[in-house]
């Protein structure tokens, strides 16, 4: 693909993304939290984020905006980076914008696997992206910053969305044995996590959305409905060790980078 095709191919998927939003906050359709039968709200499920979580989107659409004009700059046009990631990150609005088409017409299911789909595309393009060691600042922000933010709340977003689905297809147990499930599956989040800060090198943007989303996991629990002390208190302590081993790879990285001067007292021989 040559670079004015990818630069083409990346603003188009933006603008089908944007289309989509405008489905999904209700401009000209169903807002996400009333589409489906409701089974997205805010309230449908333990696992749901408590309304204030999606603020998030907010920034992230702004970053994927910035990322659009970023790659046409003729400074950036040939950036090997930008060539690396600039498929991926035009299939993952695609993706953005037919979730939320999807969840229009109650396409559940569908949009499961459309939003493993973009996980995946989200994770692969993290991993080809590579560390921003020669990165400028505002390409550590516009480029890593919003990825990394993205696959971070798309990871949670994916386990709500199953949960939601799982739920209006008729799987609800009791609530003691459905706490138990959301337990189990705040733990696999927090597992992922931790897999996501090793092997993309402590992305804090990755951490940060993956926290924010289940920091608001537990604040929906315990502070709004479906109330559960016990799925609140353990989406707060996956948030913690999200941030905490995040926050230790960059501290072994920091040990790394700083240099060890040995002390001789006999001189040099």
């Amino acid at each position: 693909m040559s670079d004015r095709v990818r630069q083409v191919v990346v603003t188009a998927a933006a603008v089908f993304m944007i289309v989509g939003t405008l489905f999904g906050i209700g401009v000209i359709g169903t807002r996400v939290e009333e589409s489906s039968g409701g089974s997205l709200s805010a309230t449908a499920t333990l696992l749901a984020p408590a309304v204030r979580a999606f603020s998030i989107w907010s920034v992230i659409y702004a970053g994927l905006v910035a990322y659009v004009v970023w790659q046409w700059l003729p400074a950036n046009t040939a950036s090997p980076r930008a060539r690396r990631i600039g498929a991926l990150a035009a299939l993952s609005m695609v993706l953005n914008g037919a979730w939320l088409l999807v969840t229009q017409v109650g396409w559940l299911w569908v949009s499961v696997l459309v939003i493993l789909a973009l996980a995946a595309t989200l994770g692969e393009l993290m991993r080809r992206l590579g560390p921003p060691r020669h990165a400028s600042p505002v390409e550590k922000v516009v480029v890593d910053g919003t990825f990394g933010l993205y696959l971070g709340w798309v990871a949670i977003a994916t386990a709500a969305n199953i949960t939601a689905t799982l739920v209006a297809s008729g799987v609800n147990p009791p609530l003691p044995v459905a706490e138990l499930l959301a337990v189990a599956v705040l733990a696999v989040a927090a597992a992922i996590g931790v897999v996501l800060a090793r092997v993309l090198d402590g992305r804090i943007g990755v951490a940060l959305a993956m926290a924010w989303g289940l920091a608001w996991i537990a604040v929906g629990r315990l502070a709004g409905e479906p109330a559960s002390t016990l799925t609140g208190v353990a989406a707060a302590v996956a948030a913690a060790v999200v941030l905490t081993a995040t926050g230790l790879i960059w501290l072994r990285r920091a040990g790394q980078l700083v240099p060890v001067h040995v002390h001789n007292p006999g001189g040099t021989r």
